[in-house]
C-alpha cells in the first residue's frame, strides 16, 4: 500500500460522512462515530505503510551485502579467541598413567571401600537399547549409542600408606609393604631389571620372619591408627594376564580408602595384602564414573590443527596455515595467549560422568555379549579381535561413549566425586544388543557360525 492508496480511502471516508450527515437527523452522533472511524482508518494505514518501508529497506540492505560479498571479503576485528587457555602448557605429561589428583570426599558412616582402579583401554564398539525416560521423545523408544570396553583384570593390594595433614597439604606418615611382591611390581622400581640384581624387597620380605620384625610392622599399623588421617592402599595391576601387551612392568597407584574409622581402614587395607581385588567391589553396573588418562599423542602439529585459528585466504604470501599477527611492536615479545605451533596430544585430561552399561565377569555369562533379548552365543570380543589389542579374556567394563588415549593404554578409573542426583545418572540401562561384528572395515557378521553358514565352506 502507497500514498496513493492512503489518499483515496480518506476521500472515500469523507464522502461517506457527508452522505450520513445529509440523510440522518442526530448529527452528533453522526459526527463522533465517523471521527473515531476516520482516526482508526489513518492509523491503520500509517503502520501498513511503517512495516512496507521497513520490510523495502531490509531487503535493499540484504541484496547490497550479497553484493559487496561477491565483490571482496573481510575479517571481524572482533571474536572469541581460538582454544582454551585453562590446558595451558599444551605439553607432553609427566607420567603415562594418569594421576587422581583429588578422591572423593570421606564419609566414616558407610563401610570400608577403595573409590579407583586400573584398566586397559581395549576397542569400541556399539549397542542398541531401550531408552526409559518419561518426557522424552525417545521414551520406550531403541537408541544406539557407541560403547567402550576397557579391560580391568583383579588388582593386587601390596601395601599401605598413611597420610597426614599439615599447613603445607598432606604429608606422609609411614608405608608397611607386604611379605611377597610379585615380580611384575618389582619391575616398576628399575630401570632395567633384566641387568639389575633383582634385590629390591628382598631384606624388607624378611622383616615378617622373625619376632622383632612383625612387632615393628605392628608398630608402623598402630602409629597408622593414631596418627594417621587419610589411608590409601598401594595396588598394582596384572599385567602379565593383558596377553596383548608387550610390556612385563606392572602399573603401581594409590588408591584412597573411604568409609569407617581411621581403624577400621588399616585393618581394611592390611586385611587386602596379597589378595586380588576385582573391578565388582569398587563399581556397579549404572554407576557414574571418572576416567583420567593420557590422550593420544599426535606430535608437533601447526598453529590451524593445534588451536583452530582461521586458515588465511589463497593468495597469503609466505603460507596461509598461520597466525596472521602475533602481536604488537611493543611490548617487544610474543603473548602466552597467542596461538603457536608445538605438541599436540599425550596430555593428561579428566573426564567425567562416564555410565557403566554393563560390567563383565570372566568364565560367567556377564563376560559374553549375550543380552535378555539376543540369546546369540558370542563373547564381547568382535570378530577377529580388537584392532590393535586382541582378545578380551579377563573383567572389563562397558563404558558409555569414548574415553581419552589409543589402545593398551592404561586408564585410571575413579568414583564420581559428587552424588549423582540426575535422571540420566540415575537411569538404570537395559541392554538389548552388543554388536561383535569385525572392526577391521564394515563387520557384516555377528559370529564366524553365521559367516560361516552365509558363505559356505569354500569362503568362510
Amino acid at each position: 500500500m502507497d500514498f496513493v492508496a492512503i489518499k483515496n480511502s480518506i476521500v472515500e471516508y469523507y464522502l461517506c460522512f457527508v452522505e450520513n450527515l445529509l440523510l440522518c437527523t442526530d448529527f452528533r452522533q453522526v459526527f463522533a462515530n465517523y471521527v473515531v472511524s476516520f482516526v482508526l482508518c489513518v492509523i491503520g494505514n500509517i503502520v501498513i505503510l511503517w512495516r512496507t518501508y521497513r520490510s523495502r529497506k531490509q531487503q535493499e540492505k540484504k541484496t547490497l551485502s550479497q553484493v559487496e560479498g561477491r565483490k571482496m571479503s573481510h575479517r571481524k576485528f572482533e571474536h572469541p579467541r581460538h582454544g582454551s587457555l585453562g590446558f595451558l602448557p599444551r605439553k607432553r605429561a609427566a607420567r603415562h598413567r594418569g594421576k587422581v589428583k583429588a578422591f572423593p570426599k570421606d564419609d566414616p558412616t558407610k563401610h570400608c571401600k577403595l573409590t579407583a582402579f586400573l584398566g586397559y583401554k581395549a576397542g569400541m564398539t556399539h549397542i542398541v537399547r531401550e531408552v526409559e525416560k518419561p518426557g522424552s521423545k525417545l521414551h520406550k523408544k531403541e537408541t544406539c549409542e557407541a560403547v567402550t570396553i576397557i579391560e580391568t583384570p583383579p588388582m593386587v593390594v601390596v601395601g599401605v600408606v598413611a597420610y597426614i595433614k599439615t599447613p603445607r597439604g598432606l604429608r606422609s606418615l609411614n608405608t608397611v609393604w607386604a611379605q611377597h611382591l610379585s615380580e611384575e611390581v618389582r619391575r616398576r622400581f628399575y630401570k632395567n631389571f633384566a641387568k639389575s640384581k633383582k634385590k629390591a624387597f628382598t631384606k624388607y620380605s624378611k622383616k615378617y620372619e622373625t619376632d622383632d620384625g612383625k612387632k615393628d610392622i605392628q608398630s608402623q599399623l598402630e602409629k597408622m591408627k593414631k596418627y594417621g588421617t587419610i589411608i590409601r592402599v598401594l595396588a598394582h595391576t596384572q599385567i602379565r594376564k593383558m596377553k596383548g601387551l608387550k610390556q612385563k612392568k606392572a602399573h603401581l597407584m594409590e588408591i584412597q580408602v573411604n568409609g569407617g574409622s581411621i581403624a577400621d581402614k588399616v585393618d581394611f587395607a592390611y586385611g587386602f595384602f596379597e589378595k586380588q581385588v576385582p573391578i565388582d567391589a569398587v563399581f556397579q553396573k549404572d554407576e557414574m564414573i571418572d576416567i583420567i588418562g593420557v590422550t593420544k599423542g599426535k606430535g608437533y602439529e601447526g598453529v590451524v590443527t593445534r588451536w583452530g585459528v582461521t586458515r588465511l585466504p589463497r593468495k597469503t604470501h609466505r603460507g596461509l596455515r598461520k597466525v596472521a599477527c602475533i602481536g604488537a611492536w611493543h611490548p617487544a615479545r610474543v603473548s602466552f595467549t597467542v596461538a603457536r605451533a608445538g605438541q599436540n596430544g599425550y596430555h593428561h585430561r579428566t573426564e567425567m560422568n562416564k555410565k557403566i552399561y554393563k560390567l563383565g565377569k570372566t568364565e560367567q555369562e556377564s563376560h559374553t555379549a549375550m543380552t535378555e533379548f539376543d540369546r546369540t552365543e558370542k563373547d564381547i570380543t568382535p570378530i577377529g579381535g580388537f584392532p590393535h589389542y586382541g582378545i578380551v579374556k579377563d573383567d572389563y567394563l562397558l563404558i558409555k561413549g569414548c574415553c581419552v588415549g589409543p589402545k593398551k593404554r592404561v586408564v585410571t578409573l575413579r568414583q564420581s566425586l559428587l552424588k549423582q542426583t540426575s535422571r540420566l545418572a540415575l537411569e538404570e540401562i537395559k541392554l538389548k544388543f552388543i554388536d561383535t561384528s569385525s572392526k577391521f572395515g564394515h563387520g557384516r557378521f555377528q559370529t564366524t557360525q553365521e559367516k560361516q553358514k552365509y558363505y559356505g565352506r569354500v569362503k568362510a
